[in-house]
């Protein structure tokens, strides 16, 4: 199922937000953050904006190291939203549907007063 996502790339403004997001909340892992990010765009429901991402950081990983063992549940997620949004679902679709929630979700996350540290981000989780 994750055919159509082999490499996550950000751009260099996700990456020094996610600097940011490392020094605030400890978690010293790229793939990590990133998945927090996903999930917190996908749970907003408005679809992010078309915008083109130049994808020029350094700040790389496979779609394995991306989302470990949850690869099909995170890639059905966007493949359910891209649905919902009423979008295709072919691979070209998804994939930059992926791209846009990712950042969107950087974007959220390094905004949000409240993820100053550990707890902050847990409590955006459990939407507290």
């Amino acid at each position: 199922m994750n055919a159509t996502i082999e490499h996550v790339r950000v751009s260099q403004q996700a990456r020094d937000q996610l600097l940011t997001l490392k020094r605030r909340t400890g978690v010293q892992h790229w793939n990590v953050l990133c998945r927090w990010a996903l999930c917190r765009s996908l749970a907003e429901p408005a679809p992010p904006p078309n915008v083109k991402l130049v994808l020029d950081s350094n700040v790389e990983m496979s779609w394995r190291t991306f989302s470990g063992d949850l690869g099909d549940v995170l890639l059905g997620l966007v493949k359910l939203r891209c649905h919902e949004d009423g979008l295709g679902t072919d691979d070209e679709t998804v994939v930059q549907q992926f791209r846009l929630h990712l950042h969107r979700g950087i974007g959220y996350l390094v905004g949000d007063p409240s993820v100053g540290d550990i707890a902050g981000l847990a409590r955006v989780a459990i939407g507290d």
